[in-house]
């Protein structure tokens, strides 16, 4: 895989209310940690636009799961934009702890109308601001 140009990255320190019974961080968790530097990095491109009127839906997650994160583990977490066509944009994402790799996973996002919440096609506007984080 080619090294993408814009990485947002985001640090985070493990709770304890993210710790399952195994005494390391739930897979559930992981998935939340995607989504939410998903967020983060969307809002991040978009704080300067104007609301450009459309929100996304994950309609797929693959997850790769290399290894585990324990209670006050730092987390850090990078993301980036990939290919993007039609109503559909995948995104990556690589949760670390130091340089070991923990998760890596492709997510592809749905965007939808707000309004109506039917799928729409990516706009060049919103395309623009996509690729500004590749």
């Amino acid at each position: 895989m080619n090294t993408p140009k814009n990485i947002f990255t985001y640090t985070h320190i493990v709770t304890e209310n993210e710790i399952d019974t195994l005494d390391h961080v739930n897979n559930v968790v992981y998935v939340q940690w995607i989504q939410d530097i998903s967020t983060k990095h969307w809002n991040d491109l978009t704080k300067n636009s104007p609301d450009l009127g459309f929100v996304w839906v994950v309609t797929r997650h693959e997850i790769d799961y290399k290894g585990q994160a324990l209670l006050g583990d730092k987390i850090t977490f990078k993301t980036w934009v990939g290919a993007t066509k039609g109503v559909t944009s995948v995104r990556h994402v690589e949760i670390y702890k130091g340089t070991q790799l923990l998760v890596r996973a492709a997510t592809t996002w749905c965007m939808l109308h707000a309004k109506t919440l039917k799928p729409a096609r990516i706009t060049e506007s919103v395309l623009k601001v996509l690729e500004a984080g590749k």
